[in-house]
């Protein structure tokens, strides 16, 4: 098979882009449901323990395993998916020394919204020194005339440490669907104390570009990113981020074109795409195993995927 093509990029040379209209992006509105779970988590002197819990349906945590010297969290959403008007607010909070593992039962579907509107999710992750967390939720899927407003801001201190993946599924191919959901509108903030060392935005709007233009998406149907923010990272890890995608092999019918690099100060992140979700899954997967591996001298963490 193949090995994991690599793209190194430099934007030194591209010129800024004008700012994207409100207009144009996804807006949140008026709920039709609103959901929210808060998690707080403390060192007890062994280990992570869930001190704080609070939800309102369809969200909640489903169930906290320790596992190898960590707590893992299972978010477990009752609904079918996010309709439309939906807004699911998600906030967690580690404290001091703790080290926490967060993913969630299956994908995370997004129906049609036909009414123009959106759905809305917001995430903040607070991190009090030395903490750890690892978000490795499963896919987002995206149906036709779907609409998704993400936006997720990290705060970490000093010898903090959080990970996480995101993979974006284009529609449910098996009915036929494929860049026919109407937005994706994808932020992410980071801060280290007061200063924003990170800053993401994703806008994906499948009828107004031409993703598969030359040095866009091109053949590519599914995106992914595993980031890793932390006052400790530096060239290091990031070499043995690359080295992890030089080995990886593409299946025959889905190859894989990856690359990673340091953000401006305090982190390094891999972008990946491929025509499927799983092979991005399964490098998404030896990417933090790797980090583990870097950062803590730990083994993979298995939950939901044995």
């Amino acid at each position: 098979m193949p090995a994991a093509m690599i793209i190194r990029i430099s934007f030194a040379s591209i010129p800024s882009l004008p700012p994207i209209r409100m207009a144009d992006a996804a807006k949140p509105q008026e709920a039709v449901q609103r959901s929210v779970l808060r998690a707080t988590f403390r060192y007890n002197g062994v280990g992570t323990e869930l001190i704080e819990k609070y939800h309102t349906a369809p969200v909640k945590i489903a169930k906290a395993f320790p596992v190898q010297k960590q707590l893992a969290v299972i978010v477990m959403d009752v609904s079918p998916g996010m309709l439309e008007g939906d807004v699911y607010e998600m906030e967690w909070t580690a404290g001091s020394r703790t080290h926490t593992m967060i993913t969630n039962q299956s994908f995370m579907k997004i129906h049609p919204c036909y009414g123009g509107g959106t759905a809305s999710l917001t995430q903040t992750f607070d991190l009090e020194a030395g903490a750890v967390m690892e978000n490795m939720p499963e896919p987002v899927m995206l149906y036709k005339e779907a609409s998704l407003l993400s936006d997720t801001t990290i705060r970490l201190s000093a010898g903090s440490v959080w990970m996480g993946a995101d993979v974006l599924c284009p529609g449910r191919g098996l009915r036929g669907e494929r860049f026919v959901y109407r937005d994706y509108d994808n932020r992410l903030s980071v801060y280290l104390g007061e200063e924003l060392i990170f800053a993401q935005r994703q806008w994906i709007n499948p009828a107004r570009q031409r993703l598969q233009a030359k040095g866009s998406w091109e053949k590519a149907t599914h995106w992914a990113y595993f980031y890793v923010f932390s006052d400790e990272v530096g060239g290091e890890l990031v070499n043995k981020l690359q080295a992890t995608i030089d080995g990886y092999k593409s299946p025959a019918a889905h190859n894989v074109t990856a690359a990673a690099s340091l953000t401006y100060k305090h982190g390094a992140v891999v972008s990946a795409c491929s025509t499927a979700a799983w092979p991005l899954q399964e490098l998404m997967r030896l990417l933090w195993d790797t980090t583990r591996d870097a950062l803590f001298g730990m083994p993979p963490l298995r939950l939901l995927q044995g």
